[in-house]
């Protein structure tokens, strides 16, 4: 179900000042730790993003690894990425977004279909 036209042009930071504003601030906090924003999904939390990382590449998912290391080990010792550093990030590049996509289509045709789902959460 898409979204009214008003709210993606609410939500849109190139037609809206203060979605434009908190796009800044959140690109600001990321490169300060060299993350991108799709490595801040969870893959416990939504099993959509577990199928999809388990489907990427693995120096994909191991370049995530190391960032998420990284910006960790920052944080513990209340640093940030040297300046020089900080400008090479590219926090928007999206390396997830396309796998999910892919994954919630496949998820739609199998229920369309009856067919049976490719994973259930279960409780430990």
């Amino acid at each position: 179900m898409a979204a009214p036209s008003w709210i993606q042009s609410l939500l849109n930071p190139r037609k809206n000042v203060l979605a434009s504003m908190h796009m800044k601030c959140v690109s600001t906090r990321l490169r300060r730790y060299g993350l991108r924003f799709d490595d801040l999904f969870d893959p416990m939390e939504d099993m959509d993003i577990k199928e999809a990382l388990k489907r990427l590449p693995r120096e994909v998912v191991d370049a995530r690894h190391q960032r998420l290391l990284r910006a960790m080990d920052l944080s513990m010792k209340h640093q940030y990425l040297p300046d020089d550093l900080q400008a090479k990030q590219t926090p928007f590049r999206s390396y997830l977004h396309d796998m999910i996509s892919l994954i919630k289509k496949e998820k739609a045709e199998r229920e369309a279909l009856g067919a049976m789902p490719l994973y259930q959460r279960t409780i430990p």
